[in-house]
């Protein structure tokens, strides 16, 4: 029986905009191109140019033989999510086009593979000189077409790039891997990069970053003060120096909660003993002498909400506030963003703390993707008590002792019984381990707040409380951290918006 890889790709300029397609057929065996298919559609969306071109592909295949059985390869995550049935196709002109491409060929006969972008450049090309052909009031001729010269590589790429979010720790754990090979003599066995496990969070400069300073809300008052929604983190005073009066017995006190909400980072293997929760945990082992092969990681994308009205004036919003919605510039933000996730197509399940500016951020999200929203109560921002919608000074003015305390340890709480830093990280210590035992080897993102963001990191770290401070979170913000089953965590990126750059 023959076997043919369909390739498809789609575009829109404009998201809805003027809009084509580009399929090819490849003879599995030899790689010959077989077939070219390319239309200009009109204005349309992405998604349904895609799926345009996804049908075309599948008709020239059971065009050349209608016995073959058909791999399709598409840079397009959601058209491949929602063929391979894994996904819920939603929105309204997508469905009669994936019914159309799932009558075609009997579904026995047809699987669906997500490739990187670089890897299906000629169905891309044919896509983009179809629209140019629409651009000039044509349509695309085959006889004219140059998409086909240099656009494929028929070798398999030594270090395949893993379907993960930008820094994912599997794709800095084969770079590595590739770089130790080609520099270096082979070590002993227990340095073998061959089999060696996902590098620790310092393993991999290159996606490293310096911590910015929080913003400031009252620079004469203190160095570093919180930012908008809390801050995420107490400020630090005095160049971050402790009291004078701390004993030590305080400040091993300190550490003692610090290790006891950081103690793991739960891997997909399910743990009821978290540390978290008063059980044994899991120790992390480190460095290149672990088990080979760890498996894909969970790996969760943190997304900060987008701006809301109290964001600019730097105004403390828990949860025990107005609950505010998103300003204008916060939807701005939020689609921003959605635009972004969808470029990439690596998101798989999308979960949201229950507040407004949350759930708003993660539906705009999810309506472009496709995804339903998971409300997840762990996500939710700390309870800033009587400071709920005070700015940093207003605070300092009306409860200094209060506030004083806070910003020395992380067990007090806000003035009016809010919660504390420690209570914090421990809800959010739980909630980590739940959610990966949950979404072992899966892209998840998790929309939330300043707080559970930095301690999400924290955490993944083994930092002190006193690194919450050292970390800027601007709004509608994405980080990353990846969670293996060995019990090592990798950060691998923190307070990327360039998707928010014009």
């Amino acid at each position: 029986m023959r076997e043919f890889i369909v390739e498809a790709d789609g575009g829109s300029r404009g998201n809805p905009g003027p809009a084509g397609y580009g399929s090819v057929v490849i003879d599995a065996a030899t790689g010959e191109t077989l077939a070219e298919r390319a239309e200009y559609i009109g204005v349309a969306t992405n998604n349904v140019a895609e799926y345009r071109g996804l049908v075309a592909g599948l008709r020239a295949a059971r065009e050349l033989d209608p016995s073959a059985t058909v791999r399709v390869r598409m840079d397009s995550k959601l058209v491949v999510e929602q063929m391979s049935g894994r996904w819920k196709i939603k929105h309204p002109d997508m469905k009669p086009l994936a019914a159309e491409a799932a009558r075609v060929l009997p579904a026995a006969q047809v699987t669906y593979e997500w490739i990187p972008r670089e890897r299906n450049k000629h169905a891309d090309r044919l896509a983009n000189e179809a629209m140019d052909a629409g651009k000039r009031g044509e349509q695309w001729e085959a006889s004219a077409s140059r998409a086909g010269l240099g656009a494929r590589v028929r070798e398999t790429p030594a270090v395949p790039e893993p379907a993960a979010p930008p820094g994912d720790a599997a794709a800095g754990a084969a770079k590595a891997r590739e770089a130790l090979t080609r520099s270096r003599p082979t070590p002993a066995a227990s340095s073998d990069p061959a089999t060696a496990s996902a590098p620790t969070p310092s393993s991999d400069p290159a996606t490293a970053s310096d911590p910015a300073p929080s913003a400031t809300e009252d620079a004469s008052a203190v160095p570093v003060a919180p930012v908008a929604d809390a801050a995420g983190g107490r400020a630090a005073g005095s160049g971050g120096e402790e009291d004078a009066t701390k004993t030590r017995a305080d400040r091993r006190a300190v550490r003692a909660v610090a290790a006891q909400a950081a103690v793991t980072v739960a891997g997909p293997a399910p743990d009821a003993g978290r540390a978290a929760e008063g059980g044994p945990g899991v120790t992390p082992s480190v460095g290149w002498g672990a088990a080979p092969d760890l498996g894909a990681p969970a790996t969760f994308v943190l997304l900060r909400h987008g701006e809301t009205p109290l964001t600019p004036q730097k105004r403390f919003s828990g949860s025990g506030g107005t609950d505010p919605s998103l300003s204008d510039v916060g939807r701005e933000q939020a689609e921003r963003v959605a635009a972004a996730f969808a470029r990439r197509g690596t998101i798989q399940h999308i979960l949201a703390s229950p507040l407004a500016r949350t759930r708003e951020t993660a539906g705009a999200v999810a309506a472009r993707l496709g995804l339903e929203v998971t409300v997840e109560d762990g996500l939710i921002e700390t309870d800033f008590g009587a400071w709920e919608g005070l700015t940093f000074g207003e605070v300092r003015e009306r409860h200094p002792e209060d506030l004083n305390a806070w910003l020395a340890d992380p067990e007090a709480e806000p003035t009016g019984g809010g919660e504390s830093f420690a209570a914090t990280a421990t809800r959010i210590a739980a909630t980590r381990d739940r959610l990966v035992a949950r979404y072992a080897g899966r892209t998840v993102l998790l929309v939330t707040h300043v707080t559970p963001i930095k301690t999400f990191v924290r955490l993944a770290l083994g930092a002190p409380p006193e690194s919450l401070f050292r970390m800027e979170l601007s709004a509608a913000s994405v980080s990353a951290v990846a969670y293996y089953a060995d019990g090592n965590a990798s950060v691998r990126l923190l307070n990327d918006t360039s998707h928010l750059r014009p």
